[in-house]
C-alpha cells in the first residue's frame, strides 16, 4: 500500500518527467495535443507542476511517449545514459517532424539542452508555423542559417548568432536555406531558468 505522502511526492515529481519523456521524443506541446486530445494549456500546467495529472492522462502520454508508468512515478530507474563519447558516433537519439533532436542533458528539472539539426528544404522555405508555452529559451546556430519568427520579428541567424527570449512569445523556426542543413543548440528553462554570464571585468 502505498502511503498518502508518497502518492504526493510522485505526483510532483511527474511533471518534470513528462516533460524531458517529451523533449526525448522531440515533441511540441502543440504536437502531443494533437496527438492526445488533451490541451497545450493543460500539457504546460502538469509539466510546470501546477496541475496534477488524472490517471487517464497520464495513461495517454505515457503511450504517447513510449514510457512506463514507473517510470513516469520514479519507481524504476530510467534507461542508464549512454556513454559520453557515443552521440558523436551514432545517430541522433530522437526525431521530431521534420528535424533531428539529440538531448544532451538526462536529468529531472533545471535547465534542459538539446542540439538539433533541420535538413535542407526541398521547397523554398516558408515563414515558421509558432507556438509559445512557459519557459525561457537560449539558442545559438552552429551551422548553416535559421530563420527564427518571434512575435512579429523575423530573424535569420548564422553561424555563431545566439538569440534568447521568453517562450511565452509566440515563436517557430526552420532552416532558411535549401542548399544544406541547420544545426543549432538549445537551452530551455521550462521554469524560465536563464543562463548567467560570469565573464570576468
Amino acid at each position: 500500500m502505498v502511503a498518502g505522502d508518497d502518492v504526493a511526492e510522485a505526483l510532483a515529481a511527474m511533471g518534470p518527467r513528462l516533460r524531458t519523456a517529451r523533449e526525448r521524443n522531440g515533441a511540441t506541446l502543440t504536437g502531443v495535443s494533437c496527438a492526445t486530445g488533451i490541451s497545450p494549456s493543460t500539457l504546460s500546467r502538469i509539466e510546470t507542476g501546477r496541475r496534477k495529472p488524472t490517471l487517464e492522462v497520464v495513461l495517454r502520454l505515457a503511450k504517447e511517449y513510449g514510457v512506463s508508468l514507473d517510470e513516469l512515478a520514479g519507481t524504476t530507474p530510467a534507461p542508464a545514459p549512454a556513454p559520453a563519447a557515443e552521440p558523436r558516433t551514432s545517430a541522433p537519439l530522437s526525431f521530431g517532424d521534420d528535424k533531428a533532436v539529440l538531448p544532451l542533458t538526462r536529468y529531472v528539472g533545471g535547465l534542459h539542452a538539446h542540439k538539433h539539426v533541420l535538413p535542407a528544404a526541398a521547397e523554398p522555405p516558408v515563414r515558421p508555423r509558432q507556438v509559445s508555452h512557459d519557459g525561457y529559451e537560449w539558442l545559438c546556430v552552429l551551422y548553416g542559417r535559421l530563420w527564427l519568427a518571434l512575435g512579429d520579428q523575423d530573424l535569420v541567424l548564422r553561424a555563431g548568432d545566439t538569440a534568447e527570449f521568453d517562450t511565452r512569445t509566440a515563436h517557430g523556426v526552420t532552416n532558411a536555406r535549401s542548399d544544406g542543413p541547420v544545426e543549432y543548440l538549445i537551452m530551455f528553462g521550462p521554469q524560465g531558468e536563464r543562463l548567467r554570464p560570469r565573464t570576468p571585468r
